[in-house]
């Protein structure tokens, strides 16, 4: 698959699609709050990690891809669900570097400034996500097709 980015594709997403994910987005965040507010900065820090914006992602790729299939007179619920699959991928990897992310401003915060902190973070989260990416679908991690002889 060769990764490039479609500015045009923005002009499909209806408004109710982009309120959709702020929404739910604020929702997720608003609640990881209040958890911080009565249970304490690390229970509320554990909800801060669900990925508030993938699962309304993941529900509009699939209806995006099943509503292109039918425009043609097919069905595309195997296609929406490979897409939204191929995005969990992604998530998955950015997650790994999320890991990252936590670890290093949970270390270097007390004793640095938090801009730079940040900074630090964001960048080894980037750089993490994005060579796992390539890393994954290299071929020496691909795992290994069995050839059936007779």
């Amino acid at each position: 698959m060769i990764f490039h980015a479609r500015w045009s594709a923005l002009k499909g997403i209806k408004l109710h699609e982009w309120v959709l994910r702020f929404v739910f987005g604020g929702l997720c965040t608003m609640f990881a709050g209040i958890i911080a507010h009565y249970f304490g900065p690390r229970v509320g820090g554990l909800f801060l990690a669900f990925p508030a914006i993938f699962p309304a992602s993941a529900s509009l790729i699939e209806s995006h891809e099943m509503q292109h299939k039918r425009r043609v007179g097919m069905d595309g619920t195997v296609r929406g669900r490979v897409a939204a699959g191929i995005d969990a991928a992604g998530t998955s990897v950015a997650c790994v570097g999320l890991v990252a992310f936590a670890a290093i401003v949970w270390k270097a915060l007390p004793g640095h400034g938090a801009v730079v902190v940040i900074g630090s973070a964001t960048s080894v989260w980037l750089v993490l996500s994005v060579a796992l990416w390539f890393a994954r679908k290299s071929r020496w991690l691909r795992p290994r097709r069995r050839v059936a002889t007779r």
